[in-house]
């Protein structure tokens, strides 16, 4: 079984709004070798060393789209992981992949709240272009190194995609 020290620790947002569809941008940088069509994802990222596991989530959050007018929805029961083919490094660390704590949040606000060419918290902007899609396509979206983490996704919090 491998160490769980071989895994970034982060945190993920699936936002929903009042349609009941998610939140997906479109990764400025992309992962190598992946089709145009598997370049998008939810908010996610790194947890910093002592820091709140949904603290994180709504802070990667707003320094990716700027969103902060959301009410929690739900937590995934489970962390889950992923290896990056290749690893990844952060610092001076290499990892195997991540493991994601995710939280589905409402959003309470209007679409113009969201702005990821100007990202909050002197953040790099993540993606170049967003949308709203349904809860069914995310997994056909992501790169597929990802896939069976967003077809959990889909599972757990599908109960939560009502429209309001």
């Amino acid at each position: 079984m491998d160490d769980l020290s071989d895994y970034r620790p982060c945190a993920g947002v699936m936002l929903l709004n009042r349609e009941g569809l998610v939140f997906i941008g479109r990764r400025i940088t992309p992962a190598a070798n992946h089709a145009p069509a598997h370049i998008w994802q939810m908010p996610q990222g790194g947890i910093d060393e002592g820091e709140d596991p949904y603290d994180a989530a709504l802070r990667e959050l707003r320094e990716e789209t700027n969103v902060v007018t959301t009410s929690l929805l739900g937590t995934a029961p489970d962390w889950y992981r992923y290896d990056v083919p290749g690893g990844m490094v952060r610092g001076h660390k290499v990892y195997k992949g991540q493991r994601q704590k995710w939280f589905a949040l409402r959003f309470d606000g209007a679409d113009n709240e969201i702005d990821i060419a100007h990202p909050a918290g002197d953040a790099h902007a993540e993606f170049d272009a967003w949308r709203w899609e349904t809860l069914e396509r995310l997994p056909e979206l992501v790169v597929p190194f990802k896939r069976p983490i967003y077809e959990r996704l889909v599972e757990v919090f599908r109960p939560l995609v009502e429209p309001q």
